[in-house]
């Protein structure tokens, strides 16, 4: 039961602005988390820690260890990346825009409204309250939109929304703060303004200002250089160094020191300003991309590169200052809402809110190192393979994505389907997926060619939501939303075999017995239907309900039958002798939140209190429920108690989190948050798009501009056992055991001791040894004691094991499979297990079964490793040998 969140899948990027620390890795908010990709080894992961609602901005320092989050209720968290733990928390008074770290990471600029802050970094001490607020400019006449630091972290530029762009002195000038530069001319909002700098000196000589009309204006410093160089060659006129401890003197042989923010003394002069006296030139260049609105925009220090994206998708790569196009192309049709560079300034980043994508592209090269899409509306359906390493996920947009759940990376995308996607199924073999649809077929994917092998039809359109196939593969079942009927197909053939008819209501459940061929359908008809499909008898049994039956699942040794009903029950039957077993009332804990919308507290509403969504865990002693609520609910199944509630987000920003809403926010039209006034899209010229454009409102979706409902729409469990997901509102949640080691003894006395192992090893007794180290159950023993065995003596030992420590040696040799390089050593005592323990295997089938899954996991992608590695090394060889020959 120690499930712990790993991942988010199913959503890469969902809006706000996105980071490259240390020159590959890509952090980005998904909601109101934060995910991390490694560009390099292609792995994602996402963050646990949450924020209050969907993350507006986030900032990284330097040198990638510390992000900066700032969600839409200004609510801020300072986060430990590599530790994954969060160290501050604070809260802005005002809406905060714009936030990024200074060159050196000890300090942090931030725009909260017309207010430029500047924050003391708190990740250097160990404090109570990091966050201390150094300086205040109050100087801006309206919204600030960008902000950046030049090298030496003595001037700060802010763009405003007021069409000014602001060049401030961050320390005192003649003891006193100077007076904000202003540059003029744009006739639009100010997107990005940048500071661009001389590579000799290192000193900021130009700035590059960039508007939402789609110009850049960059201003060129021209001043009296004497005054810096009267500074860089001043001297002491005593030709030896003064002492420590010399007091500073004003006079002319003295240079009198700058003091930073903390009142440490640096080494510029405190009256020393190399932008005064100086005039600024201006030169003004068009993108020409009218009338699309520019969105974002960046600037590579290094390389002089500025990157801008606009409301149409297309994106522009201009050299400066002479404004040479080097590339212009479009990645989609909706507004670039992110663009940034990497360190070196070879890699792009792009992302789409609207679509829900993100993309790192190679401009020298013109390839991409990344590319994600998640999917556009709400998943409905998850399907794990048999060796759990891949996740199949199938929603509202008509796409059925496929991940590797190792790397959370989408591999492929089907986009054949003309309407949603209900239900998903993997075959046996790993190597087929079907899709069912409301577009009124079921397909066949090949996931190693990728491609639509065979769809199955009906004579009459029909809207599919349910999905089953049997252990050989042979028959194909799907049940329908508007006939009431299920179709059985011919998997070979593709041949419509029979339509079983008797329920009347949509059959939203349906499952094959995993130990026969009766196939058990739920309908909200009130009742749960068993049929012999093979023998053509029809309905075997008939279990009736007080309520709507929405979802039926067996237990993996297919003695056991699960449905939830609309009252919040879920009902226990024996399908082999037909009689009820016992029944969880489960309303209490699945109660969900209040909606904006709702007239009724939480309490006494009487919606999303039932489960949709059923799923026994791999050995079959709890099983896990989810509904229209925030909860998912594990229970034990012999004794009908509620073990473990799962939450599944935080979010604010989604309907349903709070059971108590705040009485301020209503109003006599109703609840403030639905009050439409906002005109930011009509400005940029795009219109909003609205859910439900295939006929019909999308759950989690509400008119009026509302927002998303929180909800479990699938749930399951990976065959291993080790990790289950969940597609919700927010996503594809993915939680796994932890990894850490809890001492859970199997059979403790007095003489199961590590010295008692220790002198069994010593005695050459490695039986002895391997079974103590058993009962103890702590992994480092059980490993060594599995080595202590020589290859010959591994029969003899394998045989004198107990069966009630099997489950325990699996899991030893499974972790050795994925770590150690010892692999034959490995695979020979599999092998022994297996052929001595064979009859014991199948007798305890149901308790071994996650352990030999997981067991079956590492063996494949072992299998595949070594199957890539000598095709690879074979045509080496023959290369070689052709090359020798021609010689």
């Amino acid at each position: 039961m120690n499930y712990r969140f790993q991942n988010l899948l199913g959503a890469p990027y969902r809006g706000g602005n996105a980071v490259i620390t240390q020159n590959t890795n890509l952090i980005s908010p998904v909601g109101n988390r934060v995910s991390v990709t490694d560009l390099v080894k292609s792995q994602t992961v996402t963050l646990p820690d949450q924020s209050s609602s969907n993350i507006r901005r986030i900032a990284a320092s330097p040198d990638g260890v510390f992000l900066l989050t700032i969600d839409d209720n200004n609510r801020c968290l300072f986060i430990n990346i590599p530790r994954r733990g969060v160290l501050h928390r604070i809260t802005f008074k005002h809406p905060v825009s714009a936030v990024k770290f200074n060159p050196n990471g000890k300090y942090v600029a931030v725009a909260a409204g017309k207010l430029l802050q500047i924050w003391k970094s708190p990740g250097f001490k160990r404090e109570v309250f990091g966050f201390e607020l150094v300086r205040t400019f109050a100087d801006c006449n309206d919204k600030i939109l960008a902000i950046d630091w030049d090298n030496e972290s003595k001037y700060l530029i802010v763009g405003t929304k007021d069409l000014t762009v602001r060049l401030f002195f961050v320390d005192k000038v003649k003891g006193s703060y100077k007076k904000p530069f202003s540059f003029l001319g744009h006739k639009d909002s100010v997107v990005g303004c940048f500071f661009g700098v001389d590579k000799k000196s290192n000193r900021v000589n130009k700035v590059y200002t960039i508007a939402r009309d789609g110009f850049i204006f960059s201003w060129s410093y021209s001043g009296n250089d004497a005054k810096i160089n009267d500074f860089r060659d001043e001297v002491l006129e005593d030709d030896e160094p003064p002492s420590p401890g010399t007091p500073e003197k004003d006079g002319e042989g003295i240079v009198k020191k700058r003091k930073d923010f903390d009142g440490k003394e640096s080494g510029f002069g405190e009256d020393e300003d190399y932008l005064s006296g100086g005039a600024w030139e201006l030169t003004k260049h068009c993108f020409m991309q009218a009338p699309a609105k520019l969105t974002a925009c960046d600037y590579h220090r290094g390389l002089d590169l500025v990157v801008v994206g606009f409301s149409n998708g297309v994106f522009g790569l201009y050299q400066m200052p002479d404004f040479v196009c080097i590339h212009l192309l479009s990645i989609s049709r909706e507004k670039i809402t992110t663009a940034v560079f990497n360190d070196l300034g070879n890699w792009l980043t792009f992302g789409c809110a609207e679509l829900g994508q993100l993309l790192v592209w190679e401009w020298r090269s013109e390839s991409y190192i990344l590319k994600q899409q998640g999917h556009y509306f709400d998943v409905n359906t998850l399907a794990y393979s048999p060796d759990s390493q891949l996740l199949a996920t199938g929603a509202d947009d008509n796409k059925v994505k496929v991940w590797t759940v190792s790397s959370g990376f989408c591999f492929v995308t089907f986009t054949e389907h003309t309407n949603a996607v209900t239900a998903l199924h993997f075959m046996a073999n790993n190597h087929c997926l079907l899709s069912a649809s409301l577009d009124g077929t079921v397909r066949a994917w090949d996931l190693l060619r990728y491609r639509n092998f065979r769809t199955f039809t009906t004579p009459s359109s029909r809207q599919f939501v349910s999905l089953a196939a049997d252990q050989s593969g042979e028959v194909i079942c799907a049940g329908t939303q508007d006939s009431f009927e299920i179709f059985v197909w011919s998997m070979k053939t593709g041949r419509l075999l029979d339509v079983l008819s008797g329920h009347e209501g949509p059959v939203h459940g349906l499952m094959f017995s995993p130990t026969n061929a009766i196939l058990a359908s739920s309908s909200w008809d009130k009742t749960v239907r068993l049929w012999d499909v093979f023998e053509g008898k029809g309905t075997v049994e008939t279990f009736p309900h007080a309520h709507d039956v929405l979802t039926v699942t067996y237990r993996p040794d297919g003695k056991q039958l699960a449905c939830s009903t609309l009252d919040g029950q879920i009902h226990f039957w024996d399908p082999i002798d037909g009689f009820l077993m016992y029944t969880i009332e489960g309303r209490r804990d699945i109660a969900g939140g209040r909606l904006m919308t709702d007239r009724r507290s939480a309490a006494n509403s009487s919606s999303g209190k039932c489960f949709t969504s059923l799923c026994y865990s791999a050995d079959g002693s709890y099983i896990l429920a989810g509904g229209s609520n925030r909860f998912i609910c594990m229970y034990d199944v012999a004794d009908q108690v509620l073990l473990r509630r799962f939450q599944i987000t935080h979010n604010l920003s989604l309907d349903g989190v709070l059971d108590f809403l705040n009485s301020k926010n209503m109003t006599a039209a109703g609840p403030l948050d639905l009050i439409d006034d906002d005109n930011s899209d009509t400005e940029e010229g795009i219109d909003k798009q609205t859910r439900g454009n295939m006929g019909y409102n999308l759950p989690g979706s509400m008119p009026n501009h509302g927002r998303p409902v929180v909800r479990t729409k699938c749930l399951k469990i990976a065959p291993t056992g080790r990790s289950f997901s969940a597609a919700t509102t927010e996503g594809v949640l993915v939680y796994s055991i932890d990894e850490s080691f809890i001492f859970d003894p199997t059979d403790l006395d007095i003489d199961v001791t590590p010295e008692a192992i220790d002198a069994a090893l010593n005695e050459d007794q490695p039986s002895r040894a391997l079974i103590l180290s058993l009962r103890l159950n702590e992994d480092t023993l059980i490993k060594k004691c599995i080595f202590s065995v020589s290859l010959v003596d591994v029969p003899a030992v394998a045989s004198s094991i107990p069966c009630r420590y099997l489950q325990r040696l699996i899991e030893a040799l499974v972790d050795l499979l994925e770590r150690c390089p010892h692999l034959e050593f490995v695979l020979c005592w599999c092998q022994e297990l297996c052929q001595v323990h064979g009859n014991s295997i199948q007798q305890n089938s149901r308790n071994l079964l996650p352990a030999l899954k997981s067991l079956q996991k590492a063996i494949t992608i072992i299998h595949q490793d070594l199957a890539d590695t000598c095709a690879s090394n074979e045509y080496m060889l023959r290369y070689l040998c052709s090359v020798s020959i021609k010689k």
